[in-house]
């Protein structure tokens, strides 16, 4: 669950800080894609404030999320809310609870918060505070604090559902810092493990600037990945492309829909991940791929690249025949590639050629398609 109902200003701008975008992207969106993008999350349920629905839409559009819970007066009020709405939905075993302004989670500390939790017991992830600390009183310094058995909180907090749902509806009323705190009021033991240092919280201009540093060049790598697909014509009346049916005299062979825009690009963004090839994750020997559509592989590969907190940053495909005509249906292949990814539509480019009538491609036998990614990365990953 991420908590995205605060108001905060202090960013600087009219719009609550879940909202300012980073990299052409909001906060929240950023922190979504992250969790939507993990193997151990089945649900993404988000809170937020009831005037924000018109900022919250726009913020989303085009991730898969049911629609939000709405908060209320104190950040415990909206994660109780968000609680009460997940045991409605059907209550889960494990829940987290995320600041929605701290965008960068790793795949690495939700998989370790979530194998973490037990039944009796909750999990944070935490850094120990590295700076000396000094008590003072009026400007003066009074002593100096034990710094040894002190951690900075993060989240996500994970915990056993109904464990922490009663322990927030006991908690009704109080005003606790966060979820841990209710889960200690509630006697629940909560497990410390590791954190991370750019799992930080946004809270103003500096924040900011600093996230714009991690996504826009500084202390990020860039890789570029290629690929390139072909398939023959048989029998039909359409041809799948860039998740685009196109009326034609043939349509494309192969074990699932055979759209070989599609295919390139799904390669094109493992290559650029180090993560092998589409055969890797789905191998035509397998059944359950027959026919399947091809933009299951391709969100896929981009779910892989989020979870490893990479960010796609452009795809450029050449789509290779003779006939059918890409130029009029090319706005619409971007933007189906983009929604699929959930990119903008600027960072999708499709091309046409032709081979001048060479070749298997010439003699209209089939179309090829060859694509070129690249994604950033962290410059430590």
């Amino acid at each position: 669950m991420l908590v995205a109902a605060g108001r905060g200003h202090r960013v600087g701008g009219p719009l609550p800080k879940q909202y300012v975008k980073i990299g052409g992207e909001s906060v929240l969106r950023h922190a979504a894609r992250r969790f939507l993008a993990h193997p151990g999350i089945s649900t993404v349920l988000v809170v937020i404030h009831p005037d924000d629905r018109a900022l919250y839409d726009q913020a989303i559009a085009g991730l898969d999320l049911p629609p939000p819970v709405m908060g209320g007066a104190e950040r415990q009020d909206s994660v109780r809310n968000g609680l009460e709405q997940l045991a409605a939905m059907g209550a889960p075993q494990k829940v987290l609870i995320h600041d929605a302004v701290r965008p960068f989670i790793a795949a690495e500390v939700i998989t370790t918060v979530i194998s973490a939790i037990a039944p009796n017991r909750g999990a944070l992830p935490a850094l120990p505070v590295a700076d000396t600390l000094k008590r003072a009183h009026g400007g003066r310094v009074e002593t100096t604090v034990d710094r040894s058995s002190l951690w900075r909180a993060q989240t996500p907090q994970g915990f056993p559902f109904a464990a922490l749902l009663a322990a927030h509806r006991a908690a009704k009323g109080h005003v606790l810092t966060d979820d841990a705190a209710v889960a200690e009021a509630a006697g629940l033991g909560v497990t410390l493990v590791a954190g991370d240092e750019q799992n930080f919280k946004i809270t103003g201009p500096d924040d900011m600037e600093r996230a714009e540093r991690l996504l826009n060049g500084m202390n990020r790598a860039t890789r570029v990945g290629t690929g390139f697909d072909v398939h023959a014509f048989e029998d039909g009346d359409f041809a799948m492309i860039c998740g685009i049916q196109i009326p034609h005299t043939h349509k494309l062979k192969g074990h699932s829909d055979a759209d070989v825009g599609l295919h390139a690009i799904t390669d094109a963004l493992l290559g650029a991940a180090g993560k092998g090839d589409i055969g890797v994750y789905f191998p035509p020997s397998e059944a359950q791929w027959r026919g399947a559509p091809s933009d299951i592989f391709l969100k896929a590969a981009g779910d892989l690249i989020v979870a490893d907190g990479g960010r796609i940053e452009n795809i450029d495909i050449t789509i290779i025949c003779e006939s059918p005509k890409v130029g009029p249906h090319r706005e619409k292949m971007r933007a189906r590639v983009a929604e699929i990814l959930g990119l903008p539509i600027t960072r999708v480019n499709v091309k046409g050629k032709t081979t001048e009538q060479l070749g298997f491609l010439g003699r209209s036998e089939g179309i090829a398609a060859q694509a070129v990614a690249s994604v950033s990365y962290p410059a430590a990953s």
